[in-house]
């Protein structure tokens, strides 16, 4: 932090600031300019910025260093990339997980986890678990839900991620998950967050539906400085007053989280818009924004699906989606799964 005083202020004034934050456990370095003192501020002291601008003399504060340490560029130059098995998440490969909003039968978690493998998928995503803005809506299998996604997922070499929305769930999710989902709703649910930290199990952190990009980033702080390093974000729309789609996605945080922050991130471009004719657009376009990966709900009968169905792509979608992102994903220098293609006969 960086106290800058007025130009004639006395140095009473200069000496009641750097007693005040003394006092607060913080260590001042005074540099005078010309035209005004500088104090520069570093400790690990609690101080109150807004209090510190109000006293005499002062005529700014400054933040010089993030208020997220271990997830900022500050910390880590080189781009954080998350091994699960053979999966490396954060690389040159722009991964796709998909699969339904949640586990309702065996079928159809089957049949929606082989044509999103069959399309190029590496993980599965799917529900067992799930937040719902009515009380009377589907709210998942719970652990029953859990097998079955599990069971999928191991059938067709597929990954899992899942939502955890308790910290009481943790210990059941660990069982069946690769990698911890944690929704929009609980980004910060900091006792949450505190107890994925203390696991290893990767952790994908939805930005909230009102957060700021720091606020996102210092939510994934919690996990970080509980020791579990494997923490990626992602990208699902924001509330604003545009009623168009369910949210709005913000594209643009794409790049400039990538600027402040070495951990991966993905889009959700389901949640981001909640129109199945919508998804497709933007997953390309976030694809070319330098998005590290994207989350899409494929169901095999979306327009029958218990949760979301507006908004899942048909298994045909998502093939023309993943056939479309291997056209763009090389214009920027990446590349994505063209093993299905291969194996298919498609490659060229």
């Amino acid at each position: 932090m960086v106290v800058v005083m007025k130009e004639r202020a006395s140095d009473a004034e200069v000496q009641a600031v750097i007693a005040h934050l003394v006092e607060r456990g913080m260590d001042v370095h005074r540099s005078s300019g010309a035209a005004r003192v500088v104090l520069g501020v570093v400790g690990s002291g609690k101080v109150d910025r807004g209090l510190v601008a109000l006293m005499d003399g002062v005529h700014e504060v400054l933040r010089i260093t993030e208020p997220y340490k271990l997830a900022s560029r500050t910390f880590k130059q080189e781009d954080t990339v998350i091994t699960i098995g053979d999966l490396k998440i954060g690389g040159d490969e722009v991964i796709v997980m998909a699969g339904p909003c949640s586990a309702e039968t065996e079928e159809q978690v089957h049949a929606t986890a082989a044509a999103v493998k069959r399309a190029g998928a590496k993980v599965l995503r799917g529900g067992a678990f799930k937040p719902r803005s009515s009380p009377y809506s589907f709210q998942g299998h719970g652990e029953e839900g859990l097998r079955m996604l599990r069971a999928g997922a191991d059938a067709h070499d597929l990954k899992l991620i899942t939502e955890v929305m308790d910290a009481s769930q943790i210990e059941v999710c660990a069982k069946y998950a690769d990698i911890f989902q944690v929704g929009a709703r609980n980004m910060q649910n900091f006792t949450l967050l505190r107890e994925l930290g203390r696991g290893r199990t990767p952790v994908m952190l939805k930005r909230g539906i009102a957060a700021t990009i720091e606020e996102w980033l210092l939510s994934a702080e919690y996990v970080l400085s509980g020791g579990n390093s494997a923490v990626m974000l992602c990208e699902r729309g924001i509330r604003t007053f545009e009623t168009s789609t369910r949210n709005t996605l913000d594209v643009s945080a794409i790049p400039i989280v990538k600027e402040l922050s070495h951990l991966p991130v993905f889009v959700d471009p389901s949640h981001g818009t909640g129109r199945r004719d919508k998804v497709a657009p933007m997953a390309r376009a976030a694809a070319a924004a330098g998005a590290d990966g994207l989350l899409i709900e494929v169901h095999c009968d979306p327009d029958h699906a218990w949760s979301d169905g507006a908004q899942s792509l048909f298994p045909v979608q998502f093939e023309r989606l993943m056939a479309e992102l291997r056209i763009i994903a090389p214009a920027i220098g990446r590349s994505i799964c063209l093993e299905p293609m291969a194996r298919r006969g498609w490659a060229r």
